[in-house]
Formats: C-alpha cells, structure tokens, sequence
C-alpha cells in the first residue's frame, strides 16, 4: 500500500469515529477550531504571505488566495454559527407503517468520507472542515500549489484541536498539492464516497471526465443579469455594481449584462459607477454605440463571440442589447452555466417567467447574485454551488453533507 492509499484508509477509519460522536462533542470541536484560528492569526497570515509572494497580484486568483485578518474573523464566525445550527443527522425523512405492519424510517446518515479538490483558495480548507464535522464526516482536502503553505498551516491548526479531543488527525486530511494526488482521490473507489471539485472550468470538466468515485460539480458560475424594459434604474445601478464588483473573483460576480432595447438611453446612468471601479466592458453594437462618449474611451471594448459565455474572474464584463425577455432568456440559456441569473424589472409577469424558464441553480428577481453563499442563505457555510441537477442544487451546507439510509422493523413478518 502506497502513501496516498494509507491516508485514505486512515480518513476511512477516522469516518467511522466521527460518527459516533454526539453533536455537542462535534460543536465542541468547531468551536475550539474556531477559537484557536484568532490565536493563530499571525502564523496563518505568514504562511498566507509565502504563498501570496508567489503569486502575480494581478492574477485574478490573488484576492481568492489572500487571508487578512478581517478574513479570518469572518471563517472563525462562520465556523462558530455551523456549531450552533442544528444536526443535520438522525433526521426523519419519511416515516411510515405499511400495511404488514412493517415500520419504514428514513433517516439522514453522514456519507463517511469527502474528498474536496480546490484551487487558491485557503478558506474552503476552514469551511469543508466545518461543514464535514459538523454533518458527521471525515474530509479528505486537495488544495492547488497556489494554495500549499496556507491549507499546511490550517490543518496542522484543525489536526491539533482534534488530538486534544482524542480524535484521530486523518478526520481532516491534507493530501500533497501534486497531481498524483489528484488522480489518487479520483480513483480512491472505496476509501472516498463522494468528491467534490471547486474551481474553474477546466478543473471541474477534468474531475468530472476522470474520476471513478461519485462527484458533484460546483463552481464554474458565467452569471448573467437582465434588465428589463420595466426595471427601475435606481436600483438596477446599486444591483450591477454590487454583483460585478463586490468581489470579482468568485463564482457569483457577474459576467454579461443584458440590457432591452428600450432602455438603451439609460445605459450611460445605469454603468457609470462601474467606471470608478475600472470595469472594463466588452459591449455590442448598440450598447456601443449608446455608451460611446459617456463611458471612459479606454474601458470601452467592442465585444466578440468569445465574450459571451466567458467567467471573467476580473473588473471587465460583457454588455448586450435584447430586443426582448425571450430574446434574453435565450442568451442565458446559450450561455450560463447553471449558477445564477438575475432580472431586474417591476413588471410581475416579467418576473415569473423569468423565474419559470430560466435554468439554474439560484434565480434573482431585483437583488444582486452576490448573495449566492450558503452564509448568506443561512447555511453557516457552504462546501460549493453546485450547478447540477441530479443531487445537491445551489449552495451545499449541512443538509447537502448526508445521504439516507432505511430502517425496516417488523416482528416476524415474511413476505409471500
């Protein structure tokens, strides 16, 4: 047995410890995590920095890679708010006699082991932990190089708290930032009952592609936003800003705004905050044309095909005229990804249909898709969006962390 298949037999074992523990012995380890990442801060942020000196400042990975202390607070809140929420364990699904007097609970269990591969992202390390304690699992992490001092530094933080509680380390184990490890996990049939990829595209299209244990596809987000004939402008300028700037980085920064051909002479108004920023905007024709002179000359681009369709991660955005909510309706189902979408109109009727035909995971009438995250839904946290139909949708948190199993009892009952 090589290195990699031992870690993933001792996550196996330490799967079945976590379970038996009550709730209060998980919430008890959540928040000692929680408490020691604020006494930890300076040695988080100097492994944070050495990873941060590899990195080009203008990657637009950098701002996902940074931890500040603000940063770290908010991960030691959220850990702490997944310790006060309710187990999502021993929950009664279905509960039901049949006429032979069997009686049929169905009843949410842990999965025992989740693998998680993600990119420079050293947050998710905090919250897959507390998320997989919490819902009674043993976590096996795959960060990126990018990643490789910070996810080192908050394990060894998490793996102390869990030997002080007489728990073994593997319940949070940090597999080496290499690709072998990465075939390893996609092919550790037996060992992980579920993975979960968290990236960009072409990281989720190869975990999806190669792996041999069940998988749920999160993250890649190309979100688009629709404002409507009937949209009131005011808060339309405050959504826009919000959703593309907010953070630029993550999955639910927007990507193309659609703005109907009746409202091309607000197009000046409702963009020019996003010149403060240096947003550069990829626009067609006639959004072109509308905001040539009144928006900044060298953020001005003339859009092609290939920004339709694009998760640009970065100050720059793509802008699209519609001749009708069909019309942007069928934009979004060409080019979104499943994640979030947004209208911004005050006609009801608009409104609805937009939340009946268009196909993703969260769908937004007049607020920004910013607020796609499990903190933000009242999940604690999230493990990732996922973006598929079959299984978890939108934000993963606890409840998405269990399976079910049946529990069948009779009393002598035979079947004919």
């Amino acid at each position: 047995m090589n290195e990699l298949q031992t870690l993933f037999q001792e996550a196996r074992q330490a799967a079945r410890q976590i379970a038996r523990l009550s709730d209060n012995e998980r919430n008890e380890i959540l928040k000692d995590v929680a408490s020691r990442i604020g006494e930890c801060r300076d040695s988080l942020l100097a492994a944070n920095g050495l990873d941060l000196a590899r990195m080009d400042r203008n990657n637009p990975l950098y701002d996902r890679l940074l931890l500040t202390p603000e940063r770290l607070s908010g991960i030691a809140h959220d850990m702490t708010e997944v310790s006060t929420l309710p187990s999502p364990l021993g929950r009664i699904i279905m509960d039901r006699y049949l006429p032979n007097g069997l009686h049929l609970n169905k009843v949410s269990v842990p999965y025992g082991v989740i693998g998680v591969i993600y990119e420079a992202r050293p947050n998710v390390t905090f919250d897959v932990f507390a998320l997989c304690m919490k819902s009674g699992n043993a976590c096996v992490l795959k960060g990126g190089s990018d990643a490789k001092d910070s996810n080192k530094a908050a394990v060894a933080l998490i793996q102390l708290v869990l030997k002080e509680h007489g728990i073994s380390p593997a319940a949070a184990t940090l597999l080496p930032a290499t690709h072998e490890a990465t075939g390893a996990m996609l092919n550790a049939v037996g060992y992980i009952d579920l993975c979960i990829p968290r990236g960009g595209k072409r990281l989720i299209s190869f975990v999806r592609d190669n792996a041999r244990v069940p998988v749920i596809e999160t993250g890649a987000g190309v979100v688009n936003t629709y404002f409507d004939k009937d949209g009131n402008i005011d808060i339309a300028r405050d959504i826009i800003r919000n959703a593309k700037t907010r953070r630029v980085s993550v999955c639910n920064a927007l990507d193309c705004l659609l703005v109907h051909e009746q409202r091309m002479a607000d197009m000046p108004k409702l963009l020019a905050p996003l010149a403060y920023h240096n947003v550069v905007l990829y626009a067609d024709e006639r959004a072109y044309a509308a905001l040539d002179g009144h928006y900044p000359a060298q953020l001005l681009k003339h859009a092609t095909a290939e920004h339709w369709g694009t998760e640009f991660m970065d100050y720059a955005m793509a802008v699209g005229t519609v001749d009708s909510i069909d019309q942007a309706l069928r934009h979004i189902d060409t080019y979104g990804s499943g994640h979030s979408e947004c209208i911004i109109t005050d006609n009801e009727e608009a409104a609805r249909l937009f939340q009946k035909e268009v196909d993703a995971a969260c769908v937004y009438v007049n607020v920004p898709t910013s607020f796609t995250d499990g903190a933000q839904f009242g999940l604690g946290a999230e493990i990732g969006i996922s973006t598929q139909k079959l299984g978890p949708r939108g934000p993963m948190g606890l409840e998405e962390m269990t399976t079910y199993k049946w529990l069948i009892e009779g009393y002598g009952q035979v079947r004919h």
